[in-house]
């Protein structure tokens, strides 16, 4: 019989390891809110920290980037953190060709978060998308509608 090791992670979903779009250089970002403690940049940026973006106040958030040129779109990385509340958080992914004018959407997931066991959502996704000039990520943090705030540790686009 014969037998290899293999990778829990297949080699097409390794970490994203910063061989991604400069978010800095291609765009603008727009937000409905911010905590100035914890600023959209932390989690656009490859900054060394990992404080991540949250909203100033409960209830859904948008978070929107929109590109200068039209950008061409293989891989779309998210990862959400919390460990303080029990909640479902439901987010939704979607894009324009058209700056704004029409949406298609990605996907659409719910996450339950269960601290301290489940407080990592990790979400890494292959696209083929082109001409996108407008990505949007809207998160409902809590469906129950408690006073859970949106945050969001890391988004990177390859």
């Amino acid at each position: 019989m014969r037998k290899r090791l293999i990778s829990p992670i297949p080699r097409d979903r390794a970490p994203f390891d910063g061989d991604g779009l400069d978010l800095a250089n291609l765009g603008m970002v727009e937000i409905t809110s911010e905590d100035e403690g914890y600023p959209i940049e932390c989690a656009l940026l490859q900054l060394g920290e990992r404080r991540g973006w949250r909203g100033a106040e409960p209830g859904p958030q948008i978070i929107r980037l929109l590109f200068d040129q039209p950008q061409k779109l293989k891989r779309i990385w998210l990862v959400f953190e919390e460990n303080e509340i029990q909640r479902t958080q439901e987010f939704v992914l979607r894009w324009s060709p058209d700056h704004g004018r029409s949406f298609r959407e990605i996907v659409r997931q719910q996450w339950n978060f269960s601290p301290p066991v489940t407080v990592r959502e990790t979400e890494d996704y292959t696209v083929d998308l082109s001409d996108v000039t407008v990505l949007e990520l809207r998160i409902l943090p809590d469906q129950s509608g408690g006073t859970a705030r949106a945050s969001l540790a890391s988004l990177r686009l390859a």
